[in-house]
């Protein structure tokens, strides 16, 4: 059966069934039984469309936003002029956003050409926020200076419009790794009850020149849309390095000007509290640092807390533990709260385990405590050079 054309199209047949059409030029009226009949097609009055995204998908791509309607419904007539919709066909975006595409919802009357008088509207895309497991501040052994200095946080995040210009907008939690950092932010988003995004650096560094500030200011528009909202960012020394250093991994500029935009507050942006978290804060980029309004420290445990740590993990193991945990806890100064979990409770039960053991006994704990290496070397200084 021939397809009768106005102007030059593409067609495309997309899997299960539905067909898209692509114009070269502004088309005139198309029937989808192969012949143009424009006494039965008639103009669309009004048309639903829902972001569909890409035909191909990426890591970094970049979807686009309606900002204002207005402005699309005439950005969108402009350039599907003359296409004949029906519900479930898909429309192709040709200019800013090529390939990305919209699929057609609703449609009145059901068959229509898209005409200067057609009502276009683009379904608002709800998107959730990252699901994060609760915690309490309960949760987090010692550390009572950190809990102390966020009650602050705590207090903005519920009531943002009274702070004004004097809201803890960016905070940076620094220490050894392992010593509570995350779950203090986790507590906060819990028990403010806000959204929290959790954002691992080296995840906003594009492939392409460009994409890594994108994503930056993609990330802190999404956090405007759900505040009250914590952007809380994880060893943010990966792409905040002191510029000093930056031939070791490669230039990122771009993301910390970007980042540097957004902690200025140059777009104000009520109700959104930026943490970062670090362990090696003397790297950081000097200009990043001095955004920060505070630094909170998280400490190594003391020999209370390393106890109280081990005690409250050894009651949710499988396997009742009969070591003492007094005398380890005695012997791992200079671990932190996720050594002693991984690295000495989990390895004694995974020993215990292989061994039939029905319980956890010292030697397995002993056993854990020997294998672990603490004289982790320094790198040599003339790699900073």
């Amino acid at each position: 059966m021939a397809i009768a054309l106005v102007h030059p199209i593409h067609l495309t047949i997309l899997r299960g069934g539905n067909l898209s059409v692509r114009s070269i030029q502004k088309t005139g009226v198309k029937g989808l039984s192969g012949k143009t009949d424009r006494n039965r097609i008639t103009g669309a009055r009004f048309l639903l469309l829902r972001p569909a995204g890409y035909p191909l998908k990426s890591t970094f791509q970049e979807s686009p936003v309606v900002s204002d309607p207005v402005l699309f419904e005439r950005y969108a007539k402009e350039q599907w002029y003359g296409e004949l919709v029906r519900a479930g066909a898909y429309l192709f975006d040709r200019r800013l956003y090529p390939d990305f595409a919209f699929k057609v919802v609703k449609v009145y009357p059901r068959e229509a050409v898209i005409g200067a008088d057609t009502t276009i509207v683009v379904e608002k895309r709800i998107e959730p926020a990252a699901v994060v497991e609760p915690a309490s501040f309960d949760d987090v052994v010692g550390q009572l200076d950190a809990k102390r200095k966020v009650k602050v946080i705590k207090r903005y995040l519920e009531e943002p419009e009274r702070f004004g210009s004097w809201a803890p907008r960016n905070i940076l939690f620094y220490g050894a790794s392992g010593t509570g950092k995350t779950m203090i932010a986790r507590a906060l988003a819990t028990e403010a009850n806000v959204s929290m995004m959790p954002v691992k650096s080296t995840s906003l560094i594009g492939e392409f020149v460009g994409e890594g500030a994108r994503q930056i200011h993609s990330l802190y528009d999404r956090a405007e849309q759900l505040s009250p909202c914590i952007i809380f960012i994880d060893e943010i020394d990966a792409i905040a390095l002191d510029r000093r250093y930056q031939d070791l991994r490669g230039d990122v500029s771009e993301i910390v000007n970007a980042l540097l935009t957004e902690m200025d507050g140059i777009s104000s942006r009520r109700g959104v509290c930026t943490i970062a978290a670090t362990n090696k804060i003397e790297l950081l980029d000097p200009s990043i640092r001095s955004r920060f309004e505070e630094e909170i420290e998280f400490k190594l445990p003391s020999h209370e807390d390393r106890l109280e740590i081990l005690r409250r993990n050894a009651s949710k193991m499988p396997l009742e533990v009969r070591g003492d945990l007094a005398e380890i806890a005695k012997l791992t100064e200079g671990f932190s709260g996720r050594d002693l979990v991984d690295k000495i409770l989990k390895v004694a039960l995974h020993q215990a385990i292989i061994e039939d053991s029905r319980f956890v006994e010292r030697r397995h704990l002993m056993d854990a405590l020997q294998r672990i290496k603490r004289d982790v070397k320094e790198p040599p200084g003339e790699m900073f050079i």
